[in-house]
């Protein structure tokens, strides 16, 4: 199939968070498929890898017809086609600018109006969350008398539903999208105009990246206010778990850490675990779990629980090596419980290299996330022996089983109710059993042998799009 990847960002040409991993690794999985697979990215100040430019094309705006430039790069093979307007992308950030409703609403329409001139149709438009769900709607009303439009077919992924994308009337109106569609069954919410509606609302498809996430979503407590939405059309949602690229993350090969291993040289990992402490400033005691942490700093990931308890796990003797960045509010006091803790916490700044030696020098991972609609974290822990402690939500519980509920196929520990009371216990019972030792090693393995490559899950989004096609 013709499949064009659409997505506000794309690893390594401009990443932010794990929507940038997924765009950089799931379009070369399905190329290994067989699939003719592109990306569309716009061409922010930082994408400075261009090797080609195929010219401009107009997008008609706001009443008039602004002239963007279309280059070309690629990733791992995948061509990308870049959307060059400066006014609106040559700028050092992604995101967090006050005209970002405009930005991204560009570059909604500019996905279907750069076609002709690449003279490339896709079969199917894969958009990627709010910054690239509106297509769906001008390419269904706008476009919809064009027989090269109409015969391509959309899936919406969201990977984040607390993120919708939402603006005032004047970027409805500024966008030029048909009035009709300023209504309650169209784009608008609540008086405003709503990216991640328009998506579900416009959409042949509509996918999460886990299939517990795909549940959640259509509840209050995780829909944010589109649940019902979500429910009304049940029929086109589902679910498909995000993998990791084995080409990045794997302790066989990776040249970020210290010593490399295998799950049948898991001793080789104790090397990896003294270096960490050491580059932290942690006291090196192989004795000590260590408990790594590499996140955004934010409530979603589960702070406001993780900080009670953080003081508690050292009681327990564990050390904690926290790396990320977020929210002032959850910054200072971890800093402050850093400082007093000096040899049982370390709280770094992120850092790409570290946190892969994170990953393979900690004895477990911690991920106590009020919500998770998929996680990378606990995936890539697994691949380096690390074991994962979750909280039982999203992704989270559709990759990892307790091992104190089922011995046999346990690949970690999870807890269910939102409390520090419950992380902690979950804590203790995880490093009760890395201190008894028995069944230790074969947990250790066990987590190892999981496949979380992005091969199976590439075959799903292949059959996803077959069903669109068929629709």
């Amino acid at each position: 199939m013709k499949i064009l990847f659409a997505s506000a960002e794309a690893y390594p040409l401009a990443k932010v968070g794990g929507l940038g991993d997924v765009a950089g690794s799931l379009p070369k999985a399905l190329k290994a498929l067989g699939h003719d697979v592109r990306i569309v990215l716009p061409k922010y100040q930082m994408v400075r890898d261009v090797k080609e430019d195929l010219g401009s094309f107009s997008v008609a705006i706001d009443g008039s017809r602004h002239e963007a430039g279309l280059r070309m790069s690629s990733i791992d093979g995948v061509p990308v086609y870049l959307i060059d307007y400066p006014p609106l992308y040559g700028r050092p950030k992604v995101y967090e600018y006050e005209d970002d409703g405009k930005r991204f609403g560009f570059f909604c329409k500019a996905i279907l109006d750069f076609l002709p001139v690449a003279n490339w149709w896709p079969e199917v438009i894969h958009l990627n969350d709010w910054h690239s769900a509106l297509s769906a709607a001008f390419l269904e009303t706008m476009y919809s008398s064009d027989a090269r439009y109409q015969r391509i077919g959309t899936v919406l992924t969201i990977h984040n539903m607390q993120h919708q994308g939402l603006f005032g009337k004047e970027v409805f109106d500024w966008l030029g999208l048909p009035p009709e569609t300023w209504s309650p069954e169209g784009v608008e919410f609540f008086g405003q105009l709503n990216f991640m509606k328009a998506g579900i609302v416009y959409a042949d498809r509509v996918n999460t990246v886990s299939p517990t996430y795909a549940k959640e979503i259509q509840t209050e407590s995780y829909g944010y206010k589109l649940d019902g939405l979500l429910r009304s059309r049940a029929g086109k949602v589902s679910g498909i778990l995000n993998g990791i690229d084995y080409d990045v993350w794997d302790s066989k090969k990776d040249q970020l850490i210290d010593q490399r291993y295998s799950k049948s040289s898991m001793e080789k990992k104790a090397k990896n675990k003294a270096a960490l402490q050491e580059e932290v400033g942690l006291p090196k005691d192989s004795r000590a779990p260590l408990l790594g942490i590499v996140s955004r700093v934010t409530e979603q990931k589960g702070f406001d629980i993780l900080i009670p308890a953080l003081p508690q796990m050292t009681k327990l003797g564990a050390q904690v090596v926290l790396l990320g960045t977020g929210e002032k509010k959850y910054e200072d006091p971890i800093a402050l419980i850093a400082k007093a803790h000096r040899e049982f916490v370390a709280f770094l700044k992120y850092d790409e290299a570290l946190a892969h030696r994170i990953y393979a020098g900690s004895d477990f991972f911690l991920m106590p996330s009020k919500f998770e609609p998929c996680g990378l974290g606990q995936m890539i822990s697994l691949r380096y022996g690390t074991v994962p402690i979750v909280r039982a939500t999203g992704g989270l519980s559709d990759t990892i089983v307790d091992v104190s509920a089922d011995p046999a196929k346990g690949n970690g520990f999870t807890f269910e109710t939102y409390t520090p009371a419950a992380l902690l216990d979950a804590t203790r019972k995880a490093i009760d059993c890395y201190r008894g030792g028995r069944g230790w090693k074969a947990l250790v393995q066990r987590a190892m042998t999981r496949d979380l490559s992005w091969g199976a899950s590439a075959k799903e989004y292949g059959a996803l799009y077959e069903k669109v096609l068929g629709s």
